[in-house]
Order: C-alpha cells, then sequence, then structure tokens
C-alpha cells in the first residue's frame, strides 16, 4: 500500500513535465508536415480556417458532455477575453507563424520561437504574475536560465560550424516534393522577412499564454474556453483569409498532405494543446508552461534530419546543448518556488488548526467550568434543603 501511495504521489508531481514534455513532441511533428504541406502550395490562411475548424469539432464536444453543469456565464468582459484570444492565438500567431516557416525551415523557426520563454517571463513579471526577488536563489535561477535558453538559440540561430553526418544520414535523399518553392536569389531577404515575422509571432504566442492565465481564472471551464477560442479563431481566420485569397481555388482540399496538416494541427497542436496547456497553467503558470518550447527545435532538428533530409549543424548541436542547460535551470527555480508555495500552504493550514484547536480547548474548559460551578450550587442547594428538613423534624 506504501509503494502504491508513493507511486501515486510520483506520477502526480510529473504529470505537468510529461504533459509538457509530449505536447512538444506533438509541436514537432506539427512543424514537419506543416512545412512539407506549404512548399507543396497550400495558403497558409486557408490551413489556419482548417486548423481551427478541425480544432473545434474535436473540442465542442466533450466541451458541451462534461462541463455542461460547471460552464460559468459569459460577461462582455470574458467575451472579450476570448475574442483577443482568437485574435492572438489563430490569427496573428499562426498565419505570421506559417509565413516564416514558409521562408525559412522548421529548425530555424523552432530556433527563433526559443524567445518563448523570455517573452513571457518578461511579460508576467511586468502584469505582476511572477514574482522576481534577485536576492533568492530560485529567482537568480530562473533568469539565468531564460538567457541562457536565449542565447543557446541564437548560437543555433547564427553558428553554423561543420556538418555533422550522423549513421541515417547517407540513406536520406530529399525529395522533390518537399524542395520549397522560392530558390532564387531573393533567398537571403526571404530569409531576414521570414526571421521579423517569426519574432512577431512569438511575441504574439506569448501574449496569448498571459492572457489565458488571466480568462481562467474568471472562467474555468478549460474544455469550454478551449472550443470558444478555437470557433472564434476560426471566424476571424475566414474574414482574414476571404480578404487575402482572392482564388477560390486555394479553399480546395482533398485526401492528402493538405488535410493531414489541417487535421493534425488542428487537433493535436490547438485543440488538446490549448486544453493541456490550460490545466498546467493554472496549477504552475505561464512560464512553467513556455520554457518547455525550447526541447521543440531539438525534436524538430532530428525529424527534420529524417524526413526532410535537413542538414544538422555542429553550431546546432551545441547551441541544443545549451538550451537544456537554460532549460534545467527554469525548471529547478521553478520547482523550488512551487515547493516553496506549498510548504506556506501547509503552514498557513497547521495555524488554522491550531487556531481552531485552541479556541475548541478554551471553549470545552469554560463549558467544563460551568459545569462545574453549577454542581457546587445543586449541592449547596440540595445540603440547605437536608438541613432545613433536620431543622423542622
Amino acid at each position: 500500500m506504501e509503494k502504491d501511495a508513493c507511486c501515486g504521489s510520483f506520477f502526480q508531481k510529473c504529470k505537468p513535465y510529461i504533459a509538457m514534455i509530449s505536447l512538444q513532441f506533438g509541436y514537432a511533428g506539427m512543424n514537419i508536415i506543416t512545412k512539407v504541406s506549404l512548399n507543396r502550395g497550400m495558403s497558409h490562411y486557408v490551413l489556419v480556417v482548417y486548423r481551427h475548424a478541425f480544432a473545434t469539432a474535436a473540442i465542442a464536444p466533450f466541451a458541451l458532455v462534461l462541463e455542461r453543469k460547471v460552464r460559468p456565464k459569459i460577461t462582455f468582459l470574458m467575451f472579450m477575453q476570448m475574442f483577443v484570444l482568437g485574435l492572438l492565438g489563430p490569427v496573428v500567431d499562426q498565419n505570421l507563424y506559417y509565413m516564416g516557416l514558409k521562408f525559412t525551415s522548421p529548425t530555424y523557426s523552432c530556433a527563433l520561437s526559443n524567445m518563448l520563454p523570455a517573452m513571457t517571463f518578461v511579460m508576467a513579471v511586468i502584469f505582476r504574475m511572477e514574482k522576481l526577488d534577485m536576492r533568492k536563489v530560485r529567482c537568480q535561477a530562473k533568469v539565468i536560465g531564460t538567457i541562457v535558453t536565449v542565447g543557446g538559440a541564437m548560437l543555433m540561430t547564427l553558428y553554423k560550424g561543420q556538418v555533422i553526418n550522423f549513421f541515417w544520414s547517407h540513406y536520406m535523399h530529399h525529395p522533390r516534393n518537399y524542395a520549397p518553392e522560392n530558390t532564387t536569389s531573393s533567398g537571403e531577404k526571404d530569409w531576414v522577412k521570414g526571421s521579423i515575422l517569426l519574432i512577431i509571432a512569438t511575441l504574439a504566442w506569448a501574449s496569448f499564454f498571459i492572457l489565458q492565465a488571466v480568462a481562467l481564472r474568471r472562467y474555468s471551464a478549460q474544455l469550454s474556453l478551449t472550443a470558444i477560442v478555437c470557433f472564434l479563431g476560426t471566424l476571424q481566420s475566414i474574414a482574414v483569409t476571404f480578404v487575402m485569397e482572392q482564388k477560390p481555388s486555394a479553399w480546395s482540399i482533398g485526401w492528402d498532405m493538405n488535410l493531414l496538416a489541417a487535421a493534425y494541427a488542428g487537433i493535436v497542436s490547438s485543440g488538446i494543446a490549448y486544453y493541456v496547456q490550460g490545466m498546467v497553467m493554472q496549477k504552475r503558470g505561464p512560464v512553467f508552461v513556455t520554457a518547455f518550447s525550447p526541447l521543440m527545435m531539438i525534436i524538430v532538428a532530428i525529424m527534420g534530419s529524417f524526413i526532410l533530409a535537413e542538414k544538422i549543424y555542429l553550431g546546432g548541436i551545441i547551441g541544443a546543448i545549451v538550451i537544456v542547460m537554460g532549460l534545467y535551470s527554469v525548471l529547478w527555480g521553478k520547482y523550488k518556488e512551487y515547493k516553496e508555495k506549498e510548504s506556506e500552504i501547509v503552514t498557513e493550514t497547521i495555524k488554522c488548526c491550531t487556531e481552531e484547536n485552541g479556541k475548541m480547548e478554551t471553549v470545552i474548559e469554560a463549558d467544563e467550568a460551568n459545569d462545574i460551578e453549577m454542581q457546587k450550587g445543586e449541592g449547596g442547594k440540595e445540603s440547605k434543603i437536608e438541613s432545613d428538613y433536620v431543622l423542622k423534624a
């Protein structure tokens, strides 16, 4: 029994880590599949629409059934927060990210996205969601870890070094269908343009996390919030696509990679990801959730070498090691902060129980004293009655 209890408590502690690591694998797969789809000519505006239509269809039934009794009422302020969430995530972040991904590569896009923990941390400090006390070691670890993580991402971006050939590299050949369309002399300009778009997309994604954490405080029905945000994002994306895409043929989609990209990105990277992130965020905060994003780049680099035959450079390996070190530092600081909060809650609980017990003991002692006085009084009356009876006799 004790072993089962220990295993259960250990699993409960590991659940947030397992959930976030699993999400990074889901995001990595989305990057690879989406890159293939975009290179084959699919419009990223249309992809965003289909992605969130799939996400809404996948999440809405669960939200309607499982949260029908616990769903809070939607106020005007709450609706506006949902509307802005749909604008930041589905419309701004994903459209700009897909544009940047089309101009660059999956590995490079993930490398620039590693600024997400730093942006989220800074915004969380500004909005007082994170307390920053540099006298404490855990706060120093979070700050240093964030800087190291960004440094590792920049190292991967700016320094390449020699190509590292793995044992599977000799058997990988770049398929023609996956080759980018833009292979002209304007490649350098496209790379810079893609970098700017990716940075703006990452800023929008960090803002999404902060606002989602705020919305979950008032609207605790996570599945319903996810379904509504995805639905609003679908409507907003449709409006943007009608403006940006003039050709009706852009909406056509068949049983091919485009359908797979839309379905996978919608169900895994939007529906499931928004819900899981919200659950973990309620317990650990937005900084903890975004701290795992650097892992996605490492996973994408390995998957990209398998599927897209991308080259892995020495700078990428060194940068990945630096990123893991920074990630460990941030997570260590967050773990210490979480344990400190737990100990404070336990201390307050014990204090409250002690105060209540003290009050109960005082009441009991007072009741006992009253009983003794009443017994004395009754005893005096009885003795007086007996003495009167003796005198009369």
